[in-house]
């Protein structure tokens, strides 16, 4: 009979709490972390972790596998990079609760919002649920590669109670506001983990209608948090355009102060150091006992353009759009001739009818850049597209014609967006090192034909304290924000650290060798449907209740994550 089920043995243990890194033994046994130090005794599996990082699971905390999780498995690629547990139903969209009759409503804002495409979820989801205890239970009869929790949907909620009316932004009345706040208290007792929702213009249906929850007002938005207060658990998380900053701060602050439960919000860079006014209030409100959290993005957040992708250059162009239906490798074929390429070239000289999709973005080639493999992150504003083809005299479609065939088609376009504003990610240093932010908006499981985020983690800990000339973060820094931080700000206190008691979450990493790869287009999810994903090298093992997941990249078979229902407590000391 053995001591421990697992020993990690002589690892450079980054703990998750700040703490400067040591090299520790770290024991497993029944799926908790039982001893960090020198550790003796016999052990089921050992892993020699000599020359490696030790840190606890990535706690990702702004996903949107709703979908994926009532069909697949894995929830990939977060758990690629190091990502142990997964919150999903952020930016207030999901599939519950839910009235038969708003199947095709909610397919139809997750895939508008989140650019799921919708034959991938009228095939994979099965709606055996109405309720959002029912879907709860859908989820909980179910095995994954990490842990999965759940929070309960804006919009959903809001077109369950007032059907057309809330789809079309109604207000709503003292009773809907009382029927949506009971709701959500009873999705918070069933085990959702929080209530998020959406207030910005770029979330739109696939029929280009905005989101049922863009003009709720402060009445509905904190007569359901007050009813989500009343339980003492649950989180709030909410997203916008801040349009006027003051205005919207202050209604999330009232949320968070008269629910007194914590609300999370996207921090984002969109032009200028408009962020800085956020992260004042943030301070404030923080300083006067609310408690309010910034999710940060660790990068741009940037789309991928490609022939494979939702957009690229020539999506909107006449004479490409004569092939566009074909299989790639057909119009592949047919853009590697030169006449047809001239042809493409000479339409593009007409004028261009931006209210298309993709609109302007496909064409801002003075901030597009072509995606490498490792892909460079924080691109020199000098290696533009536009940049690159005033040097190469050359139209800028042309070159980015070129790139586009390479690796037979497969090829991407790199372009950043938010937090990109002035050429670099200066200000994604600064909005990190703010005391009361933490890591988030890597979107796993949307955006799959446009954006591939969710290796997050693995830029954190690579380009802000390995690789960056400057502004560089401490690396326990960098691990507790992703971790401990991400853990509690969700009110999982049972996970992100190692010490004795806490689940044993955790991943041993080759740190000198991580390197996330490029993306590549795979048709794997339902109907055939396709999706972005990102493999990582340097992952030696991840660990999700004490059972190795994924070793060097490659699944080891245990699937021990399970959906988590609501909060949990730290471990009892002692």
């Amino acid at each position: 009979m053995t001591d421990h089920d697992l020993v990690i043995r002589g690892g450079t243990v980054v703990d998750g709490t700040g703490a400067a890194a040591r090299t520790a033994d770290v024991a497993v046994a029944g799926g908790v972390i039982t001893a960090v130090g020198r550790v003796d005794g016999s052990a089921s599996h050992t892993i020699d972790a000599d020359g490696l990082l030790v840190t606890p699971g990535f706690v990702d905390i702004h996903t949107h596998y709703d979908g994926q999780a009532s069909w697949g498995e894995r929830m990939i690629p977060s758990s690629w990079h190091g990502v142990t547990t997964v919150v999903t139903g952020n930016c207030g969209v999901g599939f519950a609760p839910v009235r038969p009759r708003d199947h095709d409503r909610l397919i139809e804002l997750m895939e508008g919002v989140e650019d799921i495409p919708g034959t991938v979820l009228h095939e994979g989801l099965t709606w055996s649920w109405q309720s959002f205890p029912e879907f709860l239970d859908a989820l909980g009869g179910r095995s994954f590669d990490v842990d999965v929790a759940v929070q309960v949907p804006h919009g959903a909620l809001r077109l369950h109670v007032m059907g057309e009316r809330g789809a079309r932004r109604e207000a709503a009345s003292a009773e809907d506001i009382a029927t949506m706040a009971a709701t959500a208290r009873g999705a918070i007792d069933a085990g959702a983990l929080g209530f998020t929702t959406s207030r910005t213009l770029n979330h739109r249906t696939s029929r280009g209608e905005y989101t049922p929850t863009l003009t709720a007002d402060a009445d509905e938005l904190v007569g359901i948090a007050n009813a989500i207060g009343e339980t003492g658990r649950g989180v709030l998380q909410v997203v916008s355009d801040f349009g006027d900053v003051d205005a919207e701060f202050a209604i999330f602050r009232r949320m968070a102060e008269e629910s007194g439960r914590p609300l999370s919000f996207s921090l984002v860079q969109v032009r200028g150091d408009g962020y800085r006014r956020q992260l004042e209030l943030l301070t404030d409100a923080n300083a006067d006992g609310v408690a309010m959290t910034g999710q940060v993005a660790p990068r741009a957040v940037g789309l991928i353009l490609g022939l494979e992708c939702t957009l690229h250059p020539l999506l909107t162009n006449p004479v490409y759009r004569e092939i566009s239906a074909l299989p790639l490798a057909e119009r592949v074929a047919a853009l590697s001739d030169p006449e047809f390429k001239a042809r493409v070239l000479a339409a593009d000289a007409a004028p261009r009818d931006e209210s298309k999709v993709g609109g302007r973005l496909i064409h801002a080639f003075h901030r597009m850049f072509e995606l490498g493999d490792p892909p460079d992150y924080e691109p020199d504003p000098s290696t533009s597209i536009a940049r690159r083809a005033e040097r190469e005299h050359r139209g800028v479609l042309d070159l980015a014609y070129d790139i586009l065939l390479r690796d037979g088609g497969h090829s991407f376009l790199y372009l950043p967006s938010l937090n990109y504003a002035d050429g670099n990610l200066d200000a994604v240093g600064e909005m990190l090192a703010h005391p009361n932010t933490v890591v988030g908006l890597g979107d796993g499981g949307a955006h799959v034909g446009t954006i591939c985020d969710a290796s997050f983690p693995t830029t954190l800990l690579t380009l802000w304290t390995r690789d960056r000339a400057t502004g560089r973060l401490d690396l326990p820094f960098a691990v507790q924000r992703h971790t401990r931080d991400t853990a509690r700000t969700v009110g999982l206190l049972d996970r992100g650290v190692i010490a004795p008691g806490y689940r044993a979450d955790l991943n041993v990493i080759d740190f000198d060798r991580l390197t996330a790869r490029r993306p590549v287009m795979r048709h794997d999810l339902p109907a055939g449907g396709r999706r972005l994903v990102q493999a990582a090298e340097g992952y030696a093992a991840t660990i999700v209740a004490g059972a190795v997941t994924y070793g060097n990249g490659e699944a080891c078979g245990p699937l021990p994550g399970r959906l988590v229902r609501g909060p949990q407590p730290a471990p009892t000391k002692g």
